[in-house]
């Protein structure tokens, strides 16, 4: 038996033996394309951890029986990426699978980029920052980018039913026995990372005592002690999710700090960060809007830093964030005022766009009059001119109803209400 973890020894060795990521390998995708056509390129795989990139990137390699080094960008210096180009150079092309390839400094960079443009090297990059955040220009415009996405618990549970069943390779030698209930927590505790999953699934299989029959059995409270994370009934696809992300909202737009925790919470052991994150920057602007204009940016903010650091740390941003949100007035004018302003434009209620408002930057606008008569209102000392906006048929229409939600709107209402005035 290899003393390797259980994950390592279970990497797929071929593009067909990879767990998920169908969007990519799945037939007439375009990394399924590229290795049938025999067109390996150099590419950047991002996604969360745990979801098989580097994994991908050797089932690629060996899907065209190319030789491949598996180098990291932080840990190897430049002489271990020289020492790689003299061996394509000494046997034809070779795959350089670098992890962490945010982390490429300047001067690894400029010696690898003439070799990746030559395609003596084929450069497959690991990492689960956002390349448009993160890797440099240079090495991005020379590579495809491709997202891995987090992994289902159906993937999951596919990975740890092959991984009991392998007598090669996994841990098929042994007489394992996992209930039901055992396997969907390891599929669920997991979060998507099926690295994980496996970890949690060797520990089990080592560490529990086996029966009269030499039989390993595997159940719930076993799963729960070897991923340690309980058992928590919630399911990120039915009903008592969308009643609890319900909930969420509902709690933060009624001000209630404790009920919007609590429901954080619930999403958290569920561990659905996306939909935590929609939540919040919709709520920022829907439910508090102009009351406070800087709880989106900053709710915004939290949501990329929880994104960065992931669970657990992931809750200390959240939690911030959701404290605001509660706190913060409350205003939902801004996108109410469109509501209104798109029912008219699709009841067919518009009219005609006022003659002065028209464009008139072309030869022949004056003699359609187009432009004529515009007040242009930088031009008056206080930045603003009577003139009419709307068109004829609505133009005594008013979308905005502004409340007295918080300093930041009863600023805009005092503004609104004076344009009116003068308007009139």
């Amino acid at each position: 038996m290899s003393h390797k973890p259980l994950a390592f020894r279970m990497r797929p060795t071929h593009i067909d033996e990879i767990i998920g990521q169908e969007h990519l390998v799945g037939e007439g995708k375009m990394i399924k394309r590229m290795i049938e056509a025999n067109r390996l390129a150099s590419m950047i795989l991002f996604g969360p951890p745990g979801t098989g990139k580097t994994s991908m990137a050797m089932a690629l390699a060996n899907s065209l029986g190319l030789r491949f080094k598996l180098l990291n960008a932080v840990v190897d210096k430049k002489k271990d990426m020289e020492i790689a180009v003299e061996e394509a150079k000494m046997s034809g092309r070779l795959v350089v699978i670098l992890d962490e390839v945010h982390r490429l400094d300047k001067a690894k960079q400029d010696f690898l980029l003439p070799h990746v443009e030559s395609n003596l090297i084929t450069l497959i990059g690991c990492t689960t920052s956002n390349p448009y955040h993160s890797i440099n220009p240079a090495i991005r415009s020379r590579s495809h980018l491709f997202e891995l996405y987090k992994l289902e618990s159906n993937h999951i549970k596919l990975a740890i039913t092959r991984a009991v069943s392998d007598e090669k390779n996994g841990l098929g030698y042994m007489d394992i026995q996992i209930t039901d209930s055992g396997l969907s927590h390891f599929a669920n505790a997991a979060n998507g990372d099926l690295r994980a999953a496996l970890n949690g699934l060797e520990l089990a299989a080592f560490s529990t005592p086996k029966d009269e029959h030499n039989t390993i059995h595997i159940d719930l409270e076993v799963a729960e002690q070897c991923m340690q994370k309980k058992s928590f009934s919630h399911d990120k696809n039915g009903d008592a999710h969308y009643d609890v992300l319900s909930a969420f909202q509902k709690s933060i737009r009624g001000s209630d700090v404790n009920a919007a925790l609590h429901y954080l919470g619930r999403l958290i052991e569920a561990g659905d960060l996306d939909s935590i994150g929609r939540r919040m920057i919709v709520i920022a602007y829907e439910d508090i809007g102009v009351a406070n204009p800087q709880a989106g940016p900053r709710a915004l903010a939290a949501v990329e830093a929880a994104e960065r650091l992931g669970f657990p740390e992931a809750r200390i941003p959240l939690s911030v964030a959701i404290v605001e949100l509660c706190l913060s007035p409350k205003s939902n004018t801004a996108y109410s005022a469109l509501d209104h302003a798109l029912s008219d434009i699709r009841n067919g209620n518009t009219g005609e766009i006022p003659a002065h408002l028209k464009d008139s930057h072309y030869k022949g606008a004056k003699d359609l009059g187009r432009g004529i008569d515009y007040k242009y209102p930088h031009s008056y000392e206080s930045g603003w001119v009577k003139q009419q906006y709307l068109p004829d048929k609505i133009k005594n229409k008013k979308y905005y109803q502004p409340k007295d939600s918080g300093k930041f709107e009863k600023s805009l209402k005092q503004v609104y209400e004076k344009i009116i005035d003068k308007s009139k």
